[in-house]
């Protein structure tokens, strides 16, 4: 299966009136090199029998448009048609079919079998850091989880008398700010972000895994190697369900940073509340990731059954999350740069 030929531009095209709010995207091209990505998507659809399919690159845009404005597959269909900015940014002529919603869910589908979609996030995080946009000297590793509820997370009976809750996901339970019991049926998405909010790595889980369970891996720590003296990429913070003496030895006085915990009999000291104090006010970056998250990309529903689409969907969520807040700092960086230009003779 060969891939269509859409560089060729329209009449069409050429008659579009250039307006501001059609340009809104484009500094996402000015902090990502393309041609990298579509060389790690070259793979897909290499087969020289079949029709000729969309370009990869373009299929994996769409999905970044989808994850950026929290649209359904269908609802993105119909946007992808009607919209004059997300044709552009996709690099689709006017006098081109859109890809329908069966097609998008297929190659959602197909990254993530093919184990490509954790690569790209990595990748592009490698692109803004070429453009000084990610500062990973002397970056910090800010962990949490957050509960993610399941589609169909209540007790229902089917046409068929089974219990219609989505099998992958799983009952967590944690005790809330205000005191009360909260239960909810559902996923997890484990993240680790730098002072920026960027997310550098995540896991996805059903509900019921402790935070802890995933701290190795989202440190980039070899589990082989989780008992020996292991090299840690710059200071941890974390709350305190990390707190345990594993992970005390793994990452010594200097990076230990997860907030001290208090047990019975035994209160915390006026130097370790200092100390959580102190942590803590770098510690909420991560829980307003998760809140933009969830309020602009609707991360606080699961939108598929099973845990690997939404694990999918989840990943999708952190590379458009990271290339919007890219896009924000490339464009201040910009700003300041045309300021001094302008202030210097």
């Amino acid at each position: 299966m060969s891939w269509k030929n859409m560089q060729q531009t329209s009449l069409a095209d050429a008659l579009v009136v250039e307006h501001k709010s059609l340009s809104e995207l484009d500094d996402v091209h000015n902090i990502i090199f393309w041609p990298e990505i579509e060389q790690t998507l070259s793979s897909l659809y290499s087969s020289v029998r079949g029709a000729p399919a969309y370009p990869p690159l373009m299929m994996f845009k769409i999905l970044i448009l989808q994850a950026w404005y929290n649209l359904s597959d269908e609802a993105l269909e119909k946007q992808i048609a009607r919209d004059l900015m997300f044709r552009r940014f996709i690099d689709l002529s006017l006098s081109e079919s859109v890809p329908d919603h069966s097609s998008i869910w297929r190659f959602r589908q197909l990254l993530n079998t093919q184990g490509l979609l954790e690569p790209l996030l990595e990748q592009i995080n490698t692109h803004l850091e070429r453009n000084s946009i990610i500062v990973s000297l002397g970056s910090i590793n800010i962990i949490d989880a957050t509960v993610i509820e399941a589609k169909q997370s209540r007790k229902r009976k089917g046409r068929d008398g089974n219990n219609t809750q989505d099998k992958d996901a799983k009952y967590n339970v944690k005790i809330a700010a205000d005191g009360k019991r909260k239960t909810t049926y559902g996923f997890k998405m484990h993240a680790n972000t730098d002072e920026d909010g960027f997310v550098k790595n995540m896991t996805f889980t059903p509900g019921n895994v402790h935070d802890s369970q995933e701290f190795d891996e989202l440190l980039g720590i070899d589990k082989n190697k989780a008992n020996k003296r292991t090299k840690i990429p710059g200071q941890v913070y974390a709350d305190s369900a990390y707190t345990n003496k594993l992970n005390d030895k793994k990452l010594g006085k200097q990076n230990n940073k997860i907030l001290h915990r208090a047990y019975r009999n035994k209160s915390l000291t006026q130097q370790q509340k200092q100390e959580n104090k102190q942590r803590s006010s770098i510690r909420y970056i991560v829980e307003r990731t998760f809140g933009l998250l969830k309020q602009h990309h609707g991360l606080g529903k699961a939108r598929y059954l099973g845990l690997e689409r939404n694990k999918a969907r989840a990943q999708l969520i952190a590379m458009s999350h990271n290339l919007k807040t890219g896009m924000n700092i490339f464009k201040k960086m910009q700003r300041l740069k045309d300021l001094r230009d302008y202030c210097v003779p």
